[in-house]
């Protein structure tokens, strides 16, 4: 794509169109720019359109359109094409940081995420000079600018707070630190001088006021991995700034900024080396009462976020996002310095919880958020140590959560009125929700049927809050690794629960609710077969919301669920009847036509699991309806996208299972594009496991003659493979492979086919990759497998009694008693470097796996060999029977004596002798 106006132009209209809300104007400009992303020159067009375009919309267009570029493709993965040219990147590197800076807020906020993107594969190796650069702007004296430097660094530095410590990682750290904190120390106390010098001037006070946020977040993030060498000489200095910056009247101060210099105090005040610094009882006070009581109030702004913006809310309450509020710092603060100062911090706080009681006591209307503010405190003060799936782990002692729970919680949660005081209401479930491992059963279970009512709760959060705490409470375990709450303990609310459950999805701002379609899925985990009954009903409405959400897919968790409670509706309801797989189909496969007409790219894995799970479960030949569909599954576009592959490959292999003989007689011409499938799949890296799925399938299913012309064909791509990129991976799948058509086809048919593609082939792969690399083969089935396969190849391949091959034979055979009692060889040589299939970038929405349509592991030999040591002993006793006198020689002279002593428990155990 030239740098022209004509390109300009065209790129304008296009992202023009993809802003329209008809997806039948946005669908194809989406693809369309989708088609053309690779051509060299398309990032640079975007940059210049976001530069220099008149129109504002399409500046902030391009800006995201870019940085969902960058996002896709700047990765450079092993095997995969580059999708960036060199001269593209180059470019992006020289320009964007000066872009960045002088573009309006909006288009620099983009950039600054672009370029955390590029900083994460390129900094500090391929882009050295990154630093220096933003460094140098501090200089500038221009706060925008200066501000777009910092922003910028956050969204780099600020994976250093979760990265797990290694030396790669400080010394990347000491880099930027050797670089960066000095400045970074010189503009803070220059940023705090200016606050005195305009603290008048509220306009100016705002921008220096977002200065000092981001440095506070900076500081945060580079002191995370406890460096403290660089900080050290400067903490009391920092302390003293931060202290009495959030001892001013706090109503002057940004929320962000407060936030951050508390969570800068959180961070410091629990380091080992830094607690000298919080030990004098009055500083603990000052600390106690002027910064963490203050900010743990219900304010204003919360009220407003509760009733008007509740999925802000709840994001920021519920899952710590990276919008920080003052109360979740506050909350940080009292955990940090109940690490070294757990007593007297409980005791300054249990007396202003009971003041807080007693006056919202006095008049609970007008002094409610007294109360929340208690609770809030009682929380923080209790939580020591959580996990998301269990809760609050760790408690402190010197709180008692149960006596709290009946005294101040029960009765928010038992109110004749739902709607009454939504925010205590919500605070209540909470605590539930957070002490849940803390609280005894019959406190849980106390609870359940009123969390259950205020899912008819008004107040988004309050219902929402309800919705996550029951998937909660239903996925505790209890003795035996159970359920702690049973079916038959919900079996009284059942009905009012799902009721709820679905009619919550109705009030408006609840459609898309996450958290209420997970609670849908965990309820149908739980219940079983107590949903079969309403599953008529429920289905419907779940196919309904599937086709809506269909049309503009905006919430990827909800729609994850959804899927979820799909499959869990399936697998429940035929698990008591599989004759009602066809009432399912009737029902889902109009709006899953209708999605893969459409290419809704976010759902079609998710369509492609769901006709896998369905297609497993028929019994007898595959429908017309699936046979219709299977030509277009071997279409080369629908596997260029990384998260079709997975589902693609497991719903062929449910063809095959199902329809093999069906697709010879009746698609034969389909199964040279089977075979492109597998070709294409071999050739990568990445998906070359899934490659032999799908072979393995067609071997295992396929009527023989109808795969004889290829057979010769498979493996000589196979060997290519082996030549060009030898993995581990590849050669454990390739071993599996090839034991499984020795069982299929029989030894002799394995040793011919290699002998036929080069003389001596069989005997090299037996030699350099069977005896060597079996051990390296992991998995029951798979080890099974090969134990078959091998066994076939030394007892029933004529080749390996007669030829230059039987001096392979006695070394076959230790590797195979090795192959069942030794070890698994895990290791890999360092030369290799696996791709995780789900970091492989690409346009598409990476694969997410249904876990309830998961498949059944399955055994292509089944109950034919329950025991491959006895297999082997038989076996071994009828080729001696076949030529008396060899098999004893052959053991005697070469086989090792801890191996021959294995085999002879084998021979004991199957109750035969060689002969």
């Amino acid at each position: 794509m030239e740098l022209n106006d004509g390109n300009l132009q065209t790129l304008t209209e296009y992202l023009q169109k993809t802003l329209s809300p008809d997806p039948a104007v946005r669908r194809p400009a989406e693809k369309f720019l989708e088609s053309v992303e690779g051509n060299q020159n398309y990032p640079i067009l975007l940059l210049t359109l976001l530069e220099k375009s008149q129109d504002e919309v399409i500046r902030v267009c391009a800006a995201v359109t870019f940085k969902n570029y960058i996002k896709r493709n700047w990765r450079i993965v092993e095997d995969e094409p580059n999708k960036i040219s060199d001269p593209d990147r180059t470019a992006i590197k020289a320009n964007i940081v000066n872009l960045m800076l002088t573009s309006p807020e909006q288009i620099q906020k983009q950039l600054s995420d672009a370029i955390s993107i590029l900083g994460r594969e390129d900094f500090p190796q391929k882009w050295p000079d990154l630093l220096t650069e933003m460094v140098n702007r501090f200089q500038s004296g221009d706060f925008h600018i200066i501000n777009g430097v910092l922003r910028t660094a956050h969204s780099l530095f600020k994976r250093y707070r979760h990265e797990f410590k290694s030396n790669e990682l400080w010394s990347e750290i000491k880099l930027v630190l050797d670089t960066f904190a000095q400045p970074l120390t010189e503009l803070f106390k220059a940023t705090i001088d200016l606050c005195q010098t305009h603290a008048t001037d509220v306009n100016a006070l705002k921008v220096l006021f977002s200065s000092l946020t981001l440095i506070s977040k900076l500081f945060y993030s580079l002191n995370f991995q406890d460096l403290p060498e660089f900080f050290e000489d400067n903490m009391e200095t920092w302390m003293t700034h931060f202290h009495n910056l959030l001892t001013l009247d706090n109503k002057l101060l940004q929320t962000e900024l407060v936030s951050n210099a508390i969570q800068f105090l959180a961070s410091v005040c629990e380091r080992p080396h830094y607690k000298h610094l919080f030990e004098d009882q009055n500083v603990l006070t000052s600390i106690c009462e002027k910064v963490i009581v203050p900010n743990m109030e219900f304010r204003s702004a919360d009220e407003e976020a509760f009733e008007d913006n509740a999925e802000e809310y709840i994001i920021r309450d519920l899952e710590g996002s990276d919008i920080d509020t003052r109360r979740r710092a506050a909350c940080d603060l009292v955990r940090g310095l109940c690490k070294f100062f757990e007593g007297p911090v409980t005791g300054i706080f249990s007396g202003y919880v009971s003041s807080m009681l007693t006056e919202y006591a006095k008049n609970p209307g007008v002094n409610w958020k007294h109360k929340d503010a208690a609770i809030y405190l009682v929380t923080s003060l209790a939580s020591k140590a959580q996990t998301q799936k269990h809760g609050i782990t760790q408690a402190n002692e010197l709180v008692n959560l149960c006596e709290f729970f009946v005294n101040h919680i029960l009765v928010d949660l038992k109110s004749p009125s739902v709607n009454e005081f939504p925010v205590l209401k919500a605070d209540a479930i909470k605590y539930v929700m957070t002490f849940r491992s803390q609280l005894p059963k019959e406190q849980l279970l106390e609870a359940v049927p009123l969390l259950v009512a205020h899912l008819q709760a008004e107040s988004i959060v309050q219902h929402t809050y309800a919705a996550h705490a029951l998937e909660r409470l239903f996925t505790m375990r209890g003795a035996n690794n159970a359920t702690l709450i049973t079916p038959a303990e919900m079996a009284p609310f059942t009905e009012q629960l799902l009721n709820n459950l679905f009619k919550a999805l109705a009030i408006p701002g609840s459609s898309e609710n996450e958290y209420m379609m997970k609670a849908i899925m965990r309820s149908f985990s739980l219940l079983q077969e107590a949903i079969v009954p309403y599953i008529p009903t429920l289905i419907g409405q779940l196919t309904h919301k599937l086709l809506l959400v269909s049309k503009n897919p905006s919430k990827p968790h909800f729609n994850h669920y959804l899927f979820e409670s799909l499959c869990l509706s399936i697998r429940i309801t035929c698990k008591a009847n599989r004759d009602t797989v066809g009432s399912f189909e009737e029902a889902l496969f109009p709006v899953f036509t209708e999605i893969l007409q459409n290419d809704v790219q976010e759902f079609v894995p998710y369509v492609f699991q769901v006709m896998s799970l369905l297609l497993e479960i028929h019994t007898s030949s595959i429908p017309s309806s699936y046979m219709a569909l299977f030509p277009h599954l071997l279409q080369p576009a629908l596997w260029e996208r990384t998260g079709n592959i997975p589902p693609l490959v497991r719903l062929l292999q449910a063809y095959l299972e199902k329809g093999a003989t069906t697709i010879a007689s009746t698609a034969a011409d389909k199964i040279p594009g089977l075979l492109g499938v597998f070709q294409k799949l071999i050739a990568s890296k990445a998906n070359d496991h899934q490659g032999f799925y799908l072979l393995n399938s067609i071997v295992e299913h396929m009527p023989p003659d109808s795969i004889t012309q290829y057979r010769k064909q498979i493996f000589i791509l196979l060997f290519q493979r082996l030549q060009s990129s030898k993995t581990t991976k590849f050669v454990k799948s390739f071993m599996v492979f090839i034991n499984l058509y020795c069982v299929k086809y029989g030894a002799i048919a394995l040793q011919e086919i290699f002998d036929d593609i080069q003389p001596k082939m069989f005997g090299m792969v037996v030699e350099k990759i069977i005896i060597p690399e079996v051990q390296k083969v992991s998995g029951q089935v798979e080890k099974k497998i090969c134990a078959v396969g091998i066994t076939k190849i030394l007892t029933e391949c004529p080749a390996m009694m007669d030829t230059e091959y039987t001096k392979l034979w006695t070394p076959l055979l230790q590797a195979l008693i090795g192959l069942f009692e030794l070890p698994e060889d895990d290791s890999i040589p360092d030369d290799e470097h696996f791709i995780d299939i789900e970091d492989t970038p690409g346009y598409q929405t990476a694969f997410s796996q249904l876990a309830f349509a998961g498949k059944k592991e399955h055994d292509p030999i089944g109950d034919a060999v329950n025991n491959p040591k006895i297999l082997l002993a038989q076996s071994l006793h009828k080729l001696s029977t076949a030529c008396p006198g060899r098999v004893p020689s052959m053991l005697s002279t070469s086989l090792p004596a801890e191996a021959l002593q294995f085999l002879q428990g084998y021979l004991q155990a199957a109750t035969v002798q060689l002969v």
